[in-house]
């Protein structure tokens, strides 16, 4: 059986570390970009990088996806047949401080990155986009039918915008593209910047943390675990124009190109949020309650009918378990008690 090559954008982040590792417990041969940026910690890039690097099918390329001509001579080099692009600046709040690192990453990086896969076609383009494309939506749960095109955070709308470039692309060039609608992913290794990780890091430290819209707020927790197989599953169903599956199906008329959630499919409440954290802490928490934080959304909640019905229902790890898991991993890498 021949080899099966895959890029991976963002190799040494949070999901693209995951995604790399369980390729390559598959048996793919992964060629990982990342750029190592200090956006947070990047200790944490170079420990999860050090153990991509100890497989022998990792290939790791370190340089920033908006340079031009580094994708084109890796895809020309390695030609993947498999393409899954996480690489991007992300942080709602982030956007706001720092909008041009946005356009640079996620609009510039993205366009390499097309313009890479056209030169070199591969069997499937998959690429992350989020699930705050649906922006100022209130119906919920979120489908991927609805209209999306009122984002209330600059983040958002570059991810938006990706998901408009990449129809472009795979309508010109017939490229099979799926973009994913990510929420709100958690687990062990996760971002610094994420709501798990710093609530979890400032309670072991004895300090209060910062609950927003005075914890109103809901939010489709999604255990790496699952949201990872559900990408390893949706690899071998690439869209083909003409060939819609199911009326949930976002496949475009005019290209070989779909939008799909993935998510728990079960919204669960910031407070119970923070309550399953204290139980796996074995403490309470402090918590200075605060107003809405701009470009900011009041819940999400994934409709994954689609998603059922192009891989068969996926697994959803309980949320108890999933910041259990967490705080397991963080005392272990951390060395806390």
């Amino acid at each position: 059986m021949t080899q099966r090559t895959a890029l991976v954008t963002g190799a040494a982040g949070f999901i693209g570390f995951h995604l790399s590792q369980r390729l390559l417990a598959d048996g793919w041969r992964v060629v990982g970009l990342d750029n190592m940026s200090s956006y947070y910690d990047p200790a944490l890039k170079d420990a999860r990088l050090a153990l991509l690097e100890s497989h022998d099918q990792f290939v790791p390329a370190i340089a920033a996806l908006e340079e031009q001509g580094v994708l084109n001579d890796l895809m020309t080099e390695y030609a993947p047949d498999t393409v899954c692009h996480l690489a991007a600046q992300a942080g709602v709040r982030h956007s706001i401080e720092a909008p041009r690192s946005y356009v640079q990453s996620n609009l510039c990086g993205t366009f390499e990155l097309l313009e890479a896969a056209r030169a070199t076609p591969p069997r499937h383009m998959l690429l992350a986009s989020t699930s705050s494309a649906y922006g100022a939506n209130t119906d919920m749960p979120y489908r991927e039918q609805m209209q999306a095109d009122h984002q209330v955070s600059f983040y958002a709308a570059t991810k938006r915008a990706t998901e408009a470039m990449a129809h472009s692309y795979a309508h010109l060039y017939n490229l099979p593209t799926t973009m994913f609608r990510f929420f709100t992913v958690y687990g062990p290794w996760g971002r610094p910047d994420m709501a798990l990780f710093k609530f979890v890091r400032a309670a072991l430290a004895g300090e209060a943390i910062d609950v927003y819209n005075h914890g109103e707020m809901q939010r489709d927790f999604t255990y790496i675990d699952d949201l990872v197989e559900g990408i390893l599953r949706l690899i071998d169903a690439a869209p083909q124009t003409g060939a819609a599956v199911g009326s949930a199906d976002t496949l475009s008329p005019v290209a070989p190109w779909r939008v799909v959630n993935i998510g728990n499919g079960a919204p669960v409440k910031l407070l119970d949020f923070v309550s399953a954290i204290e139980d796996a802490l074995g403490q309470k928490i402090d918590r200075n309650m605060l107003p809405m934080q701009p470009g900011d959304v009041h819940a999400t909640w994934a409709d994954t009918q689609l998603l059922s019905d192009l891989v068969g229902a996926l697994p959803t790890t309980d949320v108890k378990d999933g910041v259990g898991a967490f705080v397991a991993w963080y005392r272990s890498h951390y060395g806390t008690a």
